[in-house]
């Protein structure tokens, strides 16, 4: 059969490319092979996303089959059943796109229960409050994903309630038939692919629209479950920093989204140390493990239940700029990586980042501190407080710089984050969507500053500092940094000299030069012709990935720029594109 009409078991046992299963169903199969403890899943591929996306928006037949015949494997690992007792199976549905898009696809968690399910798990875990619990959470994340509506769920809320709460909204119930239930979450995982936010990342990120999500349906375990249950995220090195030590967070008697979205603010992990050592110990070693065997730096999601640790997705992590830098430059010096995998591993836009304004101590003498918080993502930025996405959007339309300002941020404020300077939250940690994004777009970024603490720097013009979490006012605009005082960067500009295709120089050591701008060449199909024989030249046309392009077609030219590390790092990246397209 092909593959689309089979479910695929996530055992380890075969190894499948993530353009067919996905990232997240290729980690928990690599993660399996590899002797980690993983809850059993398996995996819809991507070609099924576009078969029902292609096919009126209706699962098939063969999907349907596909889903029964992996729940049976789900079953019988478990010696659970879904949807009936006495043991219920309940399940995650989760999107995985082959290439990372941290929260911006849909997850539906503990799936297959309804009213008779909640009195069996009751049963089983001696536990009503746990299974009301879990029924709750069921509720508003089908009705939230697959129904559309907007739910509120509280501590004392009741499975009718929500059900309830929902049906006035959409004129619609919650099933409980547990595989109308799966059908429905499938559907709506599907369908995220081609929501506003996914469509928007892909866009920033220039990832392929053809790609499509897999789905995969992975048993629960519940991080909800008792005192020594929990879950978490931990990063085999800082990723703001890219210092060494192992860096996370952990939420106890937490489950699934609650610590990425901020909702609560969780705990280091040295709150799990101290209340589970053993567990402690286990998750920095398979950590370590991990990354060792990925060569980069991973982050990794877990969950704890009853004290038993289980490992439901590690990927290579998004970082800041610092760290991108860093952790290049050391496991290159260790010999993990090649120096010229260490230059691919940084770009001329993270270099840009880093070279950005600094901020000393006399900038700070008229400066107050207005509100503070946890460092997410280092740097300084500069910009108007502003506290709505698409606010942000229009201001930096009209020219100005803004700081985002928010209670916690969603998926639904990508578009927001893209184009501010900085980005400030009131609530969450450093695994939060808020901060997660943020080090990918390489804006510094403060999280946790308190309730209510940001609302009134609404219009000012403050100053972010993301390496000490502290937001002031009263400084001036600051001045960019300088390479030569950044080791890390000047090993980096070291080796990209003697592997790019393209010779660099700086205005202070090369002084004949050709300089473009000054003679009013402001278009790459004059340079040609107006270079001639000079062959050391400066230019603002330098400073894109199409200006680099033309250079290269020069035999000979050394182009003159204040920053030479971004050129040298645009040029091997259009070497490369030249070499993927021969």
């Amino acid at each position: 059969m092909p593959l689309a009409e089979n479910p695929i078991v996530l055992d380890g046992s075969v190894e499948l490319s993530k353009n067919d299963i996905g990232g997240k169903a290729w980690s928990i199969a690599h993660m399996a092979a590899l002797g980690i403890r993983v809850p059993p899943a398996f995996v819809l591929p991507t070609s099924t996303c576009w078969a029902y996306l292609n096919g009126g928006m209706t699962l098939s037949e063969d999907s349907k089959r596909a889903l029964r015949e992996g729940i049976a494997y789900l079953e019988e690992s478990l010696h659970r059943t879904f949807g009936r007792g006495p043991s219920p199976l309940l399940v995650s549905v989760r999107s995985g796109a082959p290439v990372s898009m941290p929260g911006m696809m849909d997850t539906v968690l503990n799936l297959g229960i309804d009213q008779v399910v909640e009195d069996k798990l009751a049963v089983e875990f001696a536990d009503e409050a746990f299974a009301r619990e879990v029924h709750c959470r069921f509720i508003e994340s089908y009705g939230r994903i697959v129904l559309k509506a907007e739910v509120e769920r509280t501590p004392q809320s009741s499975p009718k309630e929500l059900t309830e709460q929902i049906a006035n909204q959409v004129d619609r119930q919650v099933p409980t038939d547990p595989w109308e239930q799966l059908f429905g979450a499938v559907a709506a995982v599907f369908e995220s692919w081609q929501s506003p936010r996914a469509r928007t990342y892909r866009r920033h990120w220039s990832i392929s629209d053809e790609l499509g999500t897999a789905v995969t349906i992975q048993a629960m375990v519940f991080g909800n479950r008792d005192e020594v249950s929990g879950t978490g995220v931990i990063f085999s090195r800082n990723p703001m920093t890219g210092e060494g030590a192992p860096f996370g967070e952990y939420l106890s008697r937490g489950q699934g989204e609650e610590v990425v979205s901020g909702e609560r603010t969780p705990q280091n992990l040295s709150r799990l140390a101290e209340q589970i050592p053993e567990v402690c110990r286990e998750l920095l070693a398979t950590a370590s493990k991990l990354e060792k065997d990925a060569r980069d730096i991973q982050d990794i999601e877990f969950t704890v239940e009853s004290g038993t640790l289980y490992f439901l997705q590690s990927r290579v992590a998004k970082r800041s700029p610092r760290a991108a830098v860093k952790c290049a430059v050391e496991m290159a010096e260790a010999g993990w990586i090649t120096r010229e995998e260490a230059l691919s591993r940084v770009s001329a836009d993270q270099v840009k980042i880093l070279l950005r304004p600094y901020l000393t101590e006399e900038y700070l003498v008229n400066a107050q501190i207005v509100a503070q918080g946890q460092p997410s993502c280092p740097g300084i930025a500069q910009g108007i407080g502003v506290t709505g996405a698409d606010e942000a959007v229009a201001r930096v339309g009209d020219g100005e710089a803004v700081v985002l300002l928010a209670h916690n941020t969603s998926p639904q404020d990508l578009h927001g984050m893209i184009v501010s300077s900085g980005i400030c939250t009131e609530v969450g940690g450093s695994t939060s969507h808020a901060a997660v994004v943020s080090r990918q777009l390489g804006r510094p970024c403060i999280v946790g500053c308190g309730n209510e603490e940001l609302s009134a720097l609404e219009g000012k013009f403050i100053t972010v500092d993301g390496f000490n979490g502290v937001i002031y006012v009263g400084v001036d605009w600051l001045p960019k940094a300088k390479i030569d005082e950044d080791p890390d960067l000047s090993t980096l500009l070291a080796w990209a000299r003697e592997v790019a295709p393209i010779k660099v120089s700086t205005p202070d050591v090369t002084t004949n030069f050709l300089d473009l701008d000054l003679q009013g060449i402001t278009e790459l199909d004059q340079v040609v012709s107006y270079v001639g024989d000079r062959r050391q030249v400066r230019s603002t046309l330098f400073e894109t990935l199409e200006g680099i392009e033309a250079a290269m077609n020069i035999e000979g030219i050394e182009i003159v720029t204040e920053q030479p590390l971004v050129a040298l790092l645009m040029a091997m990246e259009v070497a490369n594109k030249r070499s993927s397209q021969r």
